[in-house]
């Protein structure tokens, strides 16, 4: 199971939100490549960086960011943020990014994601309030369910689903332990864990999911690094033992 410690960017600095609400914004740094070369440095296999501006707008504010934060670090990095059309995606990929995230343009044009995933490593994104998928950077509800999207994007090439609780995002409260369980059963797809985690208990849990060969892919820590409730080294151990 694989840490994604996470770099989300608003106006080019590092934030974090609270349940995907721009109001609720806490900065945490104006040096988003500092900030990536620390996170390989102490060991992160991956990097998870979100354009939050172009999640709002659909318009690629922090790209140059994002292609300097690839090209400082020796880890792939995992980029997402209104990633709409066939264009913004081979761009994120052309500056070095390993695998693109594309969540409202999944939902209202799964051919899309097809076509992408033909050339190039997509997740897709999910984000969830209430169990239901929220697109727009997290502003709207789609109508639909998480199980209900996941199912779609089996056999698509898709390596991936990033499952985000927005309720419980940054918000440091534990995942949803019970949803995710329930989206392993019904997934063939690699489940990605975003939201919620607070503490080393809660990837201690995460890390116990599942059963056999359906176990989580990965989980995405933000704020609790950041608040120093632990480690990118603590994480790393608890989830090795785990495994």
């Amino acid at each position: 199971m694989d840490l994604y410690p996470a770099i989300d960017l608003l106006d080019g600095r590092c934030v974090r939100l609270e349940q995907g609400d721009y109001g609720r914004e806490t900065r945490y740094g104006d040096d988003p490549v500092a900030q990536a070369e620390q996170f390989a440095a102490a060991g992160a296999p991956w990097i998870h960086v979100v354009d939050l501006d172009a999640a709002r707008s659909g318009v690629a504010a922090n790209r140059e960011v994002i292609a300097s934060i690839v090209t400082a670090v020796d880890v792939p990095v995992q980029a997402g943020g209104g990633v709409r059309d066939e264009a913004a995606a081979a761009a994120l990929f052309e500056s070095g990014v390993a695998r693109v995230v594309i969540g409202t343009a999944a939902l209202r044009d799964p051919d899309l994601v097809r076509r992408i995933a033909l050339r190039q490593p997509v997740a897709v994104g999910l984000d969830a309030r209430g169990g239901e998928v929220a697109v727009e950077g997290w502003t709207e509800g789609s109508g639909q369910g998480v199980l209900e999207v996941a199912a779609r994007f089996e056999d698509t090439g898709v390596e991936a689903l990033v499952v985000t609780d927005i309720g419980r995002d940054g918000m440091l409260v534990g995942p949803d332990i019970e949803g995710l369980a329930t989206l392993l059963e019904a997934t063939s797809l690699d489940v990605i864990a975003s939201g919620g985690v607070g503490g080393l208990g809660d990837l201690r849990a995460l890390a116990r999911l599942g059963s056999g060969r359906r176990r989580l892919a990965g989980v995405i820590c933000g704020r609790a690094i950041y608040v120093e409730a632990f480690t990118v080294q603590e994480a790393l151990a608890v989830l090795d033992e785990g495994s």
